[in-house]
């Protein structure tokens, strides 16, 4: 009895959890430099000390005075420019994070709830299947640089292009969760109930399905902000000089080599600052799901 007694004793103590009020403080706190980047594409333009697309001072001045970011090889103001971009990227990658998150909840649900039937519909669920298989393995550049050719560089084309590349990943997520879905008891029962298939789809299938979807938006809105950057870098953009970081990016890196950097540095730290912000928002979604 005392050697158990003993034994016991000698046992390291449970350290419990003070409370879920620090660790959900701790949890929001991820999602602030999202946030951060959100007011500045929302007020940015607003404040910037400059005008954007204007002339304001000499070529290539350096960081300091006037000018907090310098100039550009244009003598445009690098830091209203920097500023005005990111509302031009995140607007471009949040259109085309909902189109392409809408377009694949569509394709996945339709595609989903039919690879199964026979004839016209089971062939042609299966077709659809096989078409976004095909979509995501081209690369998204590509897509990009071959709207481009056809249709020239503007904003409706990036976002068509960023689309189509997004949405054969947002259509799998929502397919594999519709197979799994559909063969579930409660979908029995509100077929039995007499619910049309129709209803069965929109009240029961849909909601249980999309979520997976709605998590990733935020890995496919980083995505989207590369992508438009590369085109911006290959000169397949917006074109100048309307502000964009792959372009900005594009037009400094010959001054870089002249040690001008501060043209190419800061739309770089602003996109890394971003892609990284909205990653590390959708690891928080991932762990809390």
């Amino acid at each position: 009895m005392t050697t158990a007694r003993l034994e016991i004793d000698a046992l390291p103590a449970v350290v419990r959890p003070r409370g879920k009020v620090r660790t959900a403080g701790l949890r929001w706190g991820y999602f602030v430099p999202a946030a951060i980047v959100l007011l500045v594409a929302i007020i940015g333009p607003l404040v910037t000390p400059f005008s954007a697309t204007a002339v304001v001072g000499g070529t290539s001045l350096a960081p300091g005075g006037k000018f907090l970011l310098g100039t550009d090889q244009n003598g445009m103001d690098v830091f209203s420019r920097v500023i005005a971009a990111t509302r031009n990227d995140v607007v471009i990658a949040l259109l085309a994070t909902i189109g392409g998150t809408i377009a694949g909840i569509v394709v996945g649900v339709v595609g989903g709830m039919n690879e199964a039937s026979r004839g016209i519909r089971g062939f042609l669920a299966g077709g659809l299947a096989r078409v976004m298989d095909i979509l995501q393995a081209v690369p998204a550049v590509l897509i990009g640089l071959v709207l481009v050719a056809l249709f020239q560089s503007s904003i409706p084309t990036l976002i068509v292009a960023l689309v189509l590349a997004t949405l054969p990943g947002q259509a799998k997520l929502v397919r594999t969760e519709v197979l799994k879905v559909r063969s579930d008891a409660y979908v029995d029962a509100s077929r039995m109930a007499g619910e049309r298939e129709v209803f069965v789809l929109l009240r029961t299938v849909l909601p249980n399905s999309i979520r997976p979807a709605i998590e990733n938006s935020s890995a496919v809105f980083g995505l989207a902000i590369i992508v438009t950057a590369v085109l911006g870098f290959l000169g397949v953009g917006i074109a100048p000089p309307t502000p964009e970081w792959g372009t900005m990016i594009s037009l400094g890196a010959s001054e870089a080599l002249s040690l001008r950097w501060w043209g190419a540095a800061f739309p770089t730290v602003a996109l890394v600052f971003t892609v990284s912000s909205f990653a590390i928002a959708n690891t928080e979604l991932l762990r809390r799901r």
